[in-house]
């Protein structure tokens, strides 16, 4: 949310709902919006990827590549960099 325009979160929606990942329901006060939740499929992807990165997380701590401490202040450099597009992005339209 904020980062896409309409058109392409509703091309995405639509083809995770077509593949199963997603369910939608329009909402019946605003039929502009829906609601959106994962299905046991996406849930069961979501739940792979989870556990890929938590290995990966555990594999560079236990090769000494980058520590807990670092790797969270990568993140929230990370986070910053993110909200510096953000607002550059704002400003464009």
């Amino acid at each position: 949310r904020g980062y896409y325009q309409g058109s392409n979160v509703s091309y995405n929606l639509k083809k995770l709902v077509e593949a199963g990942y997603m369910h939608h329901q329009k909402c019946a006060v605003d039929r502009r919006a829906v609601r959106v939740r994962l299905t046991a499929k996406g849930r069961d992807v979501r739940q792979m990827v989870a556990e890929l990165f938590a290995r990966h997380a555990n594999t560079l701590r236990e090769k000494n590549i980058v520590s807990p401490s670092q790797l969270e202040d990568h993140n929230n450099v990370m986070r910053r960099i993110e909200r510096f597009w953000t607002e550059q992005i704002r400003f464009i339209y």
